[in-house]
C-alpha cells in the first residue's frame, strides 16, 4: 500500500518536471529515448531469430548493426516526427513514426546489400521494424498519458460537412483546448495554429502544424481562411491587442475566446467564442490591484450602494460582496436592474464559503426619498456608501433638465447629508470627466454633485467624503461598442457624431476596481481621477470594428464597400473632446493609476445659496433661470442657445436632435 502510495505521489511530481523542462531539453531526451528503444529492438530482433543472446561477431557486422538505429533516428528527423508535441500526438503522429520506420528500415536494408553482408536475416529486417514502431509509439502515447489526458479527434461517426478554412491564433493551453472544442463541433477545418513563441514553429499538435506570425498574411492567401480564433491568455493583454491591430488588415472575421483564467475557474465555457469588442482593441495592461485597499471599507462592514442595478453599480456591487463584508445593500430606483442584480449576486454569494458570505438586502426607492434614505442608512447601520446612482446619459438629461438636476444634484446632497448625520464611515460619490468644464446639463450636475460633496468634506462630523472621476466605460448601458456590433449586423450605416470626437475609455471592472480602492486612500474632500490612458477616436474604433467583422467601410475611395459610416453632427451639450482636469494640476498617489485633483472648492454658504436659487429656479420650471445659476456656479459651463428651453414641458418634437445613445459615462 505504501508502495502504492508512492507510485502516485511520484506521477505528478514527475510530470511537473517535465512540464517545466525547456522544449528542447525535453526534444534531446526523447531522441536518447529513441535511440535506445532502437537499439533494445534490433538486439531483441537478432536473439529471437538466433535463440541465443546475440553479438555481432564481425566487425562490418557490428557496423551494420551500430548504424541501423542511426539511420532509422535520421529519417524519424526528417519526418518531422520530432516537431510532433508529444502530448498530443494523435494517431497521425503514430502514422508518421512508422512510416519513417519503415524508410529507415528499407535504407538500411539497401545498405547489407550494397555492403555483400549475409549474416542478417531477412526475418530481422522485419521484426525489427514491427518492434520499432512499437517501442517508439508506446513511448509517447505513455508520455502522452502522463503529461496530458484526452486524445482530441474528431469523432468518425459525424457526418462530413463543408467547413470554412480557419486559423487559431495562439498555441498554448487555451488554443489546445479551442482545438478540441472545434473539431467536437465539426464546423470549422483548423488549418494551422499561429503563435509567437519560436520554440513552437513547425511543430505540430494534433497534427496541425504551428507557424511564425509573419507566415499569417500568407497562409490566410494559400489556405483561404475566412476566420481567426484568436486564443491569447488576458495575462498577453498587449500582445493580444496587437494582434488584433494586424488581423484588422487581413480580411477575416475575427472571435476571441475569454481569458484562460476565466475558463479555469469555470466561470465561462472554452467553446465560448466571442466578436472582438473595445476592451480587447483599447484594453491596457493591467495592475494588480492592492488587496489591502479592497478590504480597507468593505470587510465586516455594512455597505450600501446606490444605483446597484447600473453599469459601475452593479460591477461595484460584485467586487464589494467579494471582499466578505458583513451586509450589502442595494439600492435602485429600477425594479428590474435591481432584481438582475439581486438574483445574480445570490448566486455569486453561494460560491464563497459560508464565513465570508454576506447578507444582502434589497431597497427599492429613489435617493430624492430623505425619509426612506434615512430609514436604510439608520436601519441597516451602514458603514460605507459607495453612491452610483445618476442619470447618465447626455443627450437625455439635456432635454429633460429639472429630472437630471434633481435626481443627481440633490439626491446626491440627500444621501450625503444623511450619511454625515447618522455617522457613516465612508463615502464615495462616482463621478465623470464630462463634470469638468461640462458643455451640457449633465455635466454641470455631476459637478455640481461633486461640489456637494466636498462641501459636506468641509462640516464637522466622522463621514469622509470623497469623489472618484473618470471617464466612459466599455459595454455600458448605451455603449458605442454594442451600438456598432448591432448596426454591423443590420447592415449599418454606423452612425458617428463626428469625424474628430474622441473619448476615454476603461473597463468596468477595472474601473469599479479603482474606485474602491481610491475611495479608501481618502482622507476627506479629495476628487479623485482615474489615469485614463490615451483618448480614441470614435470614427477610428467604428472603422476598426468593420474591419474585424470582415467587412470593409463603404466610402467614396470605397463605393463597393459592405458599411457605411454615416457623420450625424454632435448633439446638444456634446464635446468633441473630454477633459479629467479642470485645473492642469493633480498629485500622484499610492496607487499608479489613480492621482489626486487640486480643484476648486466653494463655501457652504456660497454652495447653499446657489443651491437654493437652482431649486427655486426648478420649481418655476424656468430653463433659462436653471441655466443661469449653473453657468455663475459651475465653472466652465456655456449654457447654449435656448432651443431646448421647453423640450420639458413636450413643445419640441420627439427624436429632434437625439440619436441612438453612441457614447454614455458609466
Amino acid at each position: 500500500m505504501a508502495f502504492r502510495d508512492k507510485i502516485e505521489d511520484f506521477q505528478p511530481r514527475l510530470r511537473a518536471w517535465l512540464l517545466n523542462k525547456s522544449r528542447y531539453h525535453k526534444r534531446a531526451a526523447l531522441v536518447l529515448i529513441d535511440l535506445t528503444l532502437l537499439y533494445l529492438a534490433l538486439w531483441i530482433s537478432f536473439s529471437l531469430r538466433f535463440g541465443v543472446f546475440y553479438w555481432p561477431s564481425q566487425p562490418a557486422l557490428l557496423a551494420l548493426v551500430i548504424a541501423c538505429p542511426l539511420i532509422c533516428l535520421a529519417t524519424l528527423w526528417w519526418f518531422d516526427v520530432y516537431k510532433v508535441v508529444t502530448r498530443f500526438i494523435g494517431y497521425r503522429g503514430a502514422t508518421r513514426v512508422a512510416m519513417a520506420i519503415g524508410l529507415g528500415i528499407l535504407f538500411w536494408a539497401l545498405a547489407i546489400f550494397l555492403s555483400g553482408q549475409a549474416g542478417i536475416p531477412r526475418t530481422v529486417i522485419f521484426v525489427f521494424g514491427v518492434l520499432a514502431a512499437i517501442f517508439l509509439t508506446l513511448v509517447r502515447f505513455a508520455a502522452k498519458l502522463l503529461l496530458e489526458t484526452a486524445d482530441i479527434r474528431p469523432p468518425r461517426w459525424r457526418v462530413s460537412a463543408p467547413k470554412s478554412p480557419t486559423i487559431i491564433y495562439g498555441a498554448g493551453q487555451l488554443g489546445i483546448r479551442l482545438l478540441a472544442d472545434v473539431r467536437r463541433a465539426g464546423d470549422r477545418d483548423i488549418v494551422g495554429f499561429v503563435d509567437p513563441s519560436p520554440s513552437l514553429w513547425r511543430q505540430y499538435i494534433n497534427g496541425v502544424k504551428v507557424h511564425a506570425p509573419q507566415m499569417l498574411e500568407r497562409l490566410v492567401e494559400r489556405q483561404d481562411v475566412s476566420e481567426v480564433l484568436v486564443a491569447l491568455p488576458g495575462s498577453q493583454r498587449r500582445e493580444r491587442r496587437e494582434v488584433l491591430r494586424e488581423l484588422e488588415k487581413l480580411h477575416v472575421s475575427v472571435k476571441i475566446l475569454p481569458a484562460y483564467e476565466d475558463i479555469a475557474s469555470g466561470n465561462v465555457g472554452v467553446s465560448d467564442l466571442r466578436d472582438v469588442d473595445v476592451s480587447d482593441l483599447l484594453g491596457r495592461d493591467s495592475v494588480k490591484a492592492s488587496q489591502a485597499l479592497l478590504a480597507r471599507s468593505i470587510r465586516g462592514k455594512s455597505v450600501l450602494i446606490t444605483g446597484a442595478g447600473g453599469s459601475i453599480g452593479s460591477e461595484i456591487v460584485r467586487q464589494v460582496a467579494a471582499q466578505s463584508p458583513k451586509l450589502v445593500v442595494l439600492f435602485d430606483v429600477s425594479e428590474p436592474a435591481l432584481y438582475r442584480i439581486a438574483s445574480e449576486l445570490e448566486k455569486l454569494v453561494e460560491n464563497l464559503p459560508h464565513a465570508a458570505r454576506p447578507q444582502i438586502t434589497t431597497v427599492l426607492g429613489s435617493v430624492l426619498d430623505q425619509k426612506l434614505m434615512a430609514d436604510v442608512v439608520t436601519g441597516n447601520a451602514i458603514q460605507t456608501i459607495y453612491h452610483a446612482a445618476a442619470y447618465k446619459h447626455v443627450p437625455i438629461v439635456e432635454t429633460n433638465p429639472i429630472v437630471g438636476l434633481d435626481n443627481n444634484v440633490f439626491g446626491t446632497r440627500i444621501v450625503a447629508e444623511t450619511a454625515r448625520k447618522h455617522g457613516v464611515e465612508r463615502f464615495v460619490l462616482i463621478s465623470t470627466d464630462k463634470a469638468v468644464r461640462p458643455a451640457n446639463i449633465m455635466g454641470a450636475s455631476k459637478r455640481l454633485a461633486e461640489l456637494v460633496l466636498q462641501a459636506e468634506a468641509l462640516e464637522e462630523g466622522q463621514t469622509v467624503f470623497t469623489v472618484v472621476r473618470f471617464g466612459n466605460v466599455l459595454d455600458s448601458s448605451g455603449s458605442v461598442v454594442p451600438l456598432f456590433r448591432e448596426q454591423i449586423r443590420t447592415g449599418g450605416p454606423l452612425t458617428v457624431t463626428h469625424p474628430e470626437v474622441t473619448r476615454y475609455f476603461m473597463s468596468i471592472p477595472e474601473a469599479a476596481e479603482l474606485v474602491i480602492q481610491a475611495g479608501a486612500m481618502a482622507g476627506g474632500g479629495e476628487v479623485f481621477v482615474l489615469q485614463m490612458g490615451s483618448p480614441v477616436r470614435i470614427d477610428e474604433l467604428a472603422r476598426l470594428m468593420v474591419r474585424l467583422s470582415n467587412l470593409e467601410v463603404r466610402d467614396e475611395k470605397n463605393p463597393g464597400g459592405d458599411i457605411e459610416i454615416r457623420y450625424i453632427g454632435l448633439r446638444a451639450g456634446e464635446k468633441l473632446y473630454e477633459e479629467l482636469l479642470i485645473d492642469a494640476h493633480s498629485q500622484s498617489t499610492d496607487h499608479p493609476l489613480i492621482f489626486k485633483a487640486d480643484e476648486p472648492v466653494l463655501s457652504v454658504e456660497v454652495l447653499g445659496r446657489a443651491l437654493a436659487q437652482l431649486k427655486q429656479a426648478m420649481a418655476d420650471r424656468d430653463i433659462a433661470a436653471i441655466r443661469g445659476v449653473l453657468t455663475r456656479t459651475v465653472e466652465g459651463y456655456r449654457a447654449e442657445p435656448e432651443k431646448s428651453a421647453h423640450v420639458e414641458l413636450g413643445t419640441q418634437p420627439q427624436g429632434a436632435g437625439w440619436t441612438d445613445p453612441a457614447r454614455t459615462l458609466h
